[in-house]
C-alpha cells in the first residue's frame, strides 16, 4: 500500500512554516493518542504515522530531501537521514524529542498542563456542605448562617509558609517545573517532582503555626441566601468559599445541598403541594364548607360537593411552592378522606341500620359492581 503524503497525514500546505507544521501535529498527536482512543483499533497505526511525518517535516534538512525526492529521499540511503522516518531505524532521541514537545499539550488535562508547578500553587478542595431546610422556609426563602469546617490562610506567615513570611525557593530537582522528565525507549514519561511534590518550590525555614502548609484549620461563620423555591437535591455554589489553597493558592468552592425536610401536613412535587384532608361521613353525603392550611400559613375555605367520595381532588390555585428561578407557582391539591365512624352508640347504630335499609338507590357503584359479580358468578356455573 503506497504511503500517505507527509503534508496530508498532518493536514498542512506544503508551504506550511515549522510552527504550522508543529501545531498541526499536536492537534493530530492529541486527536489519535491511543490512550484516548481506546475503541478505535486504528488510531495507534495512524499515531505513529503522525509521529513519522512530523519528524522529517520538523528538520529542515529532512523537509527539503522530502520536498524534492518524496518517500524516496528516506529508502535506500538516499537523502543521509538513513533509515524509515519514525520507524525502528529513526533515531529515537530525536523521535523523544519530538514526542516530549507535545507532551504537556496530550496530558495537561491529567498532570496540570505546560510548565508544571512553577511559579503556580495549589488550589484549595472544594467542600460541601448539607443543609437541612423546613418547607415553610423553603417556600419562603431565608438567610442562614453556617459553621463550615475548613483551612484558611495562616495569618503568621501570610499564606506564604515560609517562617515570617519569607519567599519560598525554586526546586532544585526539578527546577521549578514540578514535573521530572525520564526517557523510556521512544517515550519521554513525566513524573510529579519527589522533592517538592509538584509544587516547583521548597521552603527552606517553615512557618511553625502552619508547618510550612500556608493554611490552617478553622471554622469559619458564613451567611448563605437561600432563595425561595429550593427543593431537595439542589445545590448552591459559593464561589472561593472553599479549603484556603496551599502556600497562598486560591481556595476553592463550597458547595451546600439542600435537604427539605418531609412536612405533617403537605407533600411536595416540584411546585405543587397535596393535602390528604378527611372529612365526616355525613359531610361527604350533604357538603359543606372546610378550612383547610396553606403554606403560607393562611387558610382557605373549600366547598365540598354532596356525594364526594374518598380519594377526590380539588385545586387551590397558586397555593403551592414558587418556581426556583421566578416563574408562576405551583397549585395545591385537596384529597378527600372520607371517614368512616368509630364508638358508635346503640342509638347511632339503630340510626344507621334504618338508614340502610332505606338507601337501596343510594350507593350505586356498590351496586353495580354486586351486580358484575353475580353475572361472573353466573357465567362460571354455566
Amino acid at each position: 500500500m503506497a504511503k500517505r503524503d507527509y503534508y496530508d497525514v498532518l493536514g498542512v500546505a506544503r508551504g506550511a512554516s515549522a510552527d504550522e507544521i508543529k501545531k498541526a501535529y499536536r492537534t493530530k498527536a492529541k486527536e489519535l493518542h491511543p490512550d484516548r482512543n481506546a475503541d478505535n483499533p486504528e488510531a495507534e497505526s495512524q499515531f505513529k504515522e503522525a509521529n513519522e511525518a512530523y519528524e522529517v517535516l520538523k528538520d529542515a534538512e529532512k523537509k527539503a530531501a522530502y520536498d524534492r525526492f518524496g518517500h524516496a529521499a528516506f529508502e535506500g540511503g538516499m537523502g543521509g537521514g538513513g533509515g524509515r522516518p519514525g520507524g525502528y531505524g529513526a533515531n529515537q532521541g530525536d523521535f523523544a524529542s519530538a514526542f516530549s514537545d507535545v507532551f504537556d499539550d496530550l496530558f495537561g488535562d491529567f498532570m496540570g498542563g505546560r510548565g508544571g508547578g512553577r511559579g503556580r500553587a495549589a488550589r484549595g478542595a472544594d467542600l460541601r456542605y448539607n443543609l437541612r431546610v423546613t418547607l415553610e422556609e423553603a417556600y419562603s426563602g431565608l438567610q442562614k448562617t453556617i459553621n463550615v469546617p475548613t483551612s484558611v490562610s495562616c495569618s503568621s506567615c501570610s499564606g506564604s509558609g515560609a517562617e515570617g513570611g519569607a519567599e519560598p525557593q525554586t526546586c532544585p530537582t526539578c527546577s521549578g517545573m514540578g514535573k521530572v522528565r525520564a526517557q523510556q525507549g521512544f517515550f519521554t514519561v513525566e513524573r510529579t517532582c519527589p522533592t517538592c511534590g509538584g509544587l516547583g518550590q521548597i521552603i527552606k525555614n517553615p512557618c511553625k503555626a502552619c508547618a510550612g502548609q500556608g493554611r490552617v484549620h478553622k471554622d469559619r461563620a458564613l451567611s448563605v441566601n437561600i432563595p425561595a423555591g429550593v427543593e431537595t437535591g439542589t445545590r448552591i455554589r459559593l464561589a472561593g468559599e472553599g479549603e484556603a489553597g496551599m502556600r497562598g493558592g486560591p481556595s476553592g468552592d463550597l458547595y451546600i445541598f439542600i435537604e427539605v425536610t418531609k412536612h405533617d401536613l403537605f407533600e411536595r412535587e416540584n411546585t405543587n403541594l397535596f393535602c390528604r384532608v378527611p372529612v365526616s361521613m355525613t359531610t361527604a353525603a350533604l357538603g359543606g364548607d372546610i378550612e383547610v392550611p396553606t403554606i403560607d400559613g393562611g387558610r382557605s375555605r373549600v366547598k365540598i360537593p354532596a356525594g364526594s367520595q374518598s380519594g377526590r381532588q380539588m385545586r387551590l390555585r397558586s397555593k403551592g411552592m414558587p418556581a426556583l428561578r421566578g416563574g408562576q407557582e405551583g397549585d395545591m391539591f385537596i384529597e378527600l378522606a372520607v371517614e368512616t365512624p368509630v364508638n358508635l352508640t346503640n342509638r347511632q347504630k339503630e340510626l344507621l341500620r334504618e338508614f340502610e335499609a332505606l338507601s337501596e338507590d343510594n350507593n350505586p357503584e356498590s351496586k353495580s359492581f354486586f351486580s358484575s359479580v353475580k353475572t361472573f358468578w353466573d357465567s362460571m356455573k354455566g
